[in-house]
């Protein structure tokens, strides 16, 4: 049955790179706005992700980065590094702002790490270094891409740092990162405060454990694994943007569902003629089904792998082409979109049927098919 399915498919190449490609272009449109849903998700947590760090604390009650104030005396980073099970322990600052490269402004989280501070700077860096001295400054994201080049010259903060390393990934679309030491933070940032204080556990210490034991030991602060920390930060901006994001990829998927369903019942209706001289030729109906699920779930294996690969080259050239936007095409965003392809594919491909089961054999013989 399969053999036949496929032969019958693609015996006639025009009406079969049509029917495929409609289908894979429908999937395109599914799997692309699935990847900007789960890369933007992802792009809020780089540089938490990024930072070394198991446990972050934060002033009481502040479990998050974005939209958010915390303020934190300087004796807390003592007290933390005193914990049990702390092993490295490094203080930061944060200020959303504004940096200016080659005359061009762009939005920026603003982070002051101390200079040889283990934590709180990116891993890698796509030119430069990510040692930090005085004057210095690491830049991420569409500033990163747009203007900065190692060596030149970043005014953030009203002061002006010299670029020591360029890197990509840990920004969103909606800002970029600059990393400044933390002693030349601004003067409107008391001397000795922090906004947050960057954890890594001892081996043999768990992250969670680790927070319950700092929350004990020093009043006034939130301690948070990083696991949290990050789906916080996620939770927040969900509230605010990507509930946009999700509509569109709804709207993108009922379009996209419906231009496939189109499509695969219009290419099983082309080829009445031939199930109608199956049909002839004592076939029974429900042969004649199982032909035209093969076809189906043929078609959506053939489109979903093409719309994968087309959505991985989408992914792969965006950042190169300066766009501010991370697409990640992950296994379940193929499984839902595979699984609900199929269900459509396969209904719209079967509803045919029903007129076919009412054919008269001698019609088909007398040409009045169409």
């Amino acid at each position: 049955m399969i053999w036949l399915a496929a032969r019958n498919l693609f015996q006639g190449r025009t009406r079969w790179v049509v029917s495929v490609g409609g289908v894979t272009l429908a999937l395109m449109l599914i799997l692309s706005l699935d990847a900007i849903f789960v890369g933007m998700e992802s792009q809020l947590t780089a540089y938490i992700d990024s930072t070394g760090a198991d446990v972050f604390v934060a002033q009481s009650g502040v479990r998050n980065m974005h939209m958010a104030v915390s303020s934190i005396p300087g004796s807390v980073e003592g007290r933390v590094k005193a914990v049990d099970g702390v092993d490295v322990a490094t203080p930061i600052r944060y200020v959303a702002n504004y940096i200016t490269l080659d005359g061009q402004e762009f939005i920026a989280y603003v982070i002051g790490v101390p200079v040889d501070g283990a934590l709180g700077r990116p891993l890698t860096v796509a030119d430069g270094t990510r040692e930090l001295r005085p004057g210095e400054a690491i830049v991420d994201g569409v500033a990163a891409r747009a203007a900065a080049t190692v060596g030149a010259t970043m005014r953030v903060l009203g002061r002006d740092y010299r670029i020591a390393g360029a890197s990509t990934g840990l920004s969103s679309i909606f800002s970029s990162i600059a990393i400044v030491p933390f002693d030349e933070f601004p003067s409107y940032v008391a001397a000795d405060t922090m906004a947050y204080v960057l954890v890594r556990a001892a081996p043999g210490t768990s992250a969670s454990d680790l927070t319950a034991r700092i929350e004990a030991a020093v009043p006034g602060v939130a301690a948070t694994t990083r696991r949290e920390f990050g789906r916080q930060e996620i939770k927040v901006i969900s509230d605010m943007a990507t509930e946009i994001v999700a509509i569109m990829n709804v709207i993108g998927l009922v379009i996209g569902l419906a231009v496939m369903a189109l499509t695969v019942y219009t290419a099983t209706v082309a080829r009445r003629a031939e199930y109608g001289i199956l049909k002839a030729l004592g076939a029974r109906t429900w042969t004649l089904c199982r032909s035209v699920v093969a076809q189906a779930v043929i078609t959506v294996a053939i489109a979903l792998a093409l719309g994968a690969v087309f959505t991985l080259l989408v992914a792969f050239a965006a950042p190169r082409l300066g766009v501010a936007l991370a697409l990640a095409l992950s296994a379940t965003s193929l499984a839902k979109a595979g699984g609900v392809a199929l269900v459509i594919a396969v209904l719209a491909a079967v509803l045919p049927i029903a007129q076919i089961a009412r054919i008269d054999p001698a019609i088909v013989f007398r040409r009045r098919i169409a």
